[in-house]
């Protein structure tokens, strides 16, 4: 466990020198732009010895085993699925994947209706914009993409396509097909070794979504939200709940190992993989 520093608050990440495992990285295979030959690379430059590589909702097509070795680097294969609870929707961590019907079923749903949502965007800001923008629907696709082609194409910056086109509510927004919880927790459970919940300070109730941990292995501890939040959330759901810890940097750019697990807590990941 990571001391406190004031009373109930502790950085989400860690310091320099203390991740060897960064397990919420993503790919080109989704809205990443690292690709799975330069994913070695980045994790030496990081002294990170593992990655998980878990792409929304898809799976990566060059990693066909729960656990590989690339270039001397342990990658873990995992997946990030959101699903729906109520009128809550939180990411799930699915880690050593399997390629059972089930997922890969659910898989080439969610990434149709991705591919569908994608041209409908695209088709709703090339009417509102009067333009063609550089993007084409695809699997994998992701509204990030579709703000760098509007950035590149207009005069909307990358974040301001999200803030007035493309973000929840606004005039060019699609949403989404989402299974349910349970639904899409039983596919994990049956296609992965362990599944943690994602980046739980992110969500409008953190207290609520760590609620949902009751029925999962782990909880993301470490994560890089770029401010202090209250660790006694989590810690008293890791108790209560009896979790493991996970932790990553939810990488989509090249650089990695922002936030993890050091070698204690990576080894106990291991061992319940």
């Amino acid at each position: 466990m990571v001391p406190f520093g004031r009373r109930g608050f502790v950085p989400a990440d860690r310091g320099s020198g203390m991740v060897v495992a960064d397990l919420h990285v993503h790919t080109t295979n989704s809205d990443g732009r690292l690709t799975l030959e330069q994913l070695p690379a980045a994790a030496d430059a990081a002294d990170v010895s593992a990655v998980a590589v878990t792409d929304h909702d898809r799976l990566h097509p060059e990693l066909p085993t729960p656990v590989s070795t690339i270039d001397g680097v342990t990658v873990v294969h995992g997946i990030e699925l959101r699903v729906e609870s109520g009128d809550r929707r939180v990411d799930l961590l699915g880690y050593g994947v399997r390629r059972t019907p089930a997922l890969e079923s659910l898989v080439e749903r969610l990434q149709t209706d991705r591919r569908e949502r994608g041209r409908t965007i695209i088709e709703r800001v090339e009417d509102r914009l009067g333009t063609e923008i550089p993007v084409d629907p695809r699997p994998g696709l992701g509204r990030p993409h579709i703000a760098e082609a509007i950035a590149s194409a207009s005069e909307y910056s990358y974040a301001g396509a999200f803030e007035e086109l493309i973000g929840d509510g606004c005039p060019c927004y699609v949403p989404r097909n989402i299974p349910a919880f349970d639904d899409g927790l039983d596919v994990l459970r049956e296609a992965c070794g362990l599944v943690s919940l994602a980046h739980p300070h992110r969500y409008d109730d953190p207290a609520a979504a760590l609620e949902l941990c009751s029925a999962l292995d782990a909880v993301e501890r470490f994560y890089p939200y770029g401010r202090e939040t209250d660790s006694e959330l989590i810690e008293r759901a890791i108790e209560r709940y009896d979790l493991l810890v996970t932790g990553g940097s939810d990488a989509h750019d090249e650089t990695v190992g922002k936030a993890g697990l050091d070698r204690s807590e990576y080894r106990g990941f291991r061992a319940a993989l």
